[in-house]
């Protein structure tokens, strides 16, 4: 059982820093290097990329959410069965709907906003209902990443707490 509950405490890490590494580092990063070549269009070019960047770690996060669920039913099933473990089963399934939700939902309605706008978003006056539109939409999805990734800090300390 060692062994079982080191990978989910390895799967949850990945989560966490993964998410950290991509909002800390990547994302800053790689708006500051587009935008210093052309400020405007770098801007749009660094949405798209970061992006894309999202959606290939939204689909990890997706395998790794999965595995936790097995090797959380296998805890289960083998024993002893972890503490809290309904408890952990539905912080996995939160941590699972809302990261898919952001990804599903959110980020299509983003990137509809983004296809549909004549000029970058960044150069509509902040009053225009289109920027209001994704920089809430930007919001929320920011804030749900960032429930997924406290979630995944709860299965941590759970699985390090046994």
């Amino acid at each position: 059982m060692g062994s079982v509950r080191f990978v989910s405490l390895l799967l949850s890490a990945i989560w966490i820093g993964g998410l950290a590494i991509l909002g800390g580092v990547a994302a800053p990063a790689v708006f500051a290097v587009l935008q210093s070549h052309d400020p405007v269009a770098g801007r749009t070019l660094a949405g798209e990329l970061f992006g894309a960047i999202l959606w290939k770690f939204q689909q990890v996060l997706w395998i790794v959410g999965g595995l936790q669920f097995v090797l959380l039913g296998v805890r289960a099933a083998v024993g002893p069965r972890p503490r809290r473990f309904t408890l952990q089963l539905l912080v996995l399934c939160g941590m699972l709907a809302v990261s898919s939700y952001s990804a599903l939902a959110i980020t299509p309605r983003i990137d509809a906003i983004r296809r549909a706008s004549t000029t970058t978003i960044a150069s509509l006056a902040t009053t225009d209902p289109a920027r209001r539109e994704f920089g809430m939409l930007h919001g929320a999805s920011n804030v749900l990443l960032a429930l997924a990734c406290a979630g995944a800090l709860t299965l941590f300390w759970f699985d390090s707490r046994e």
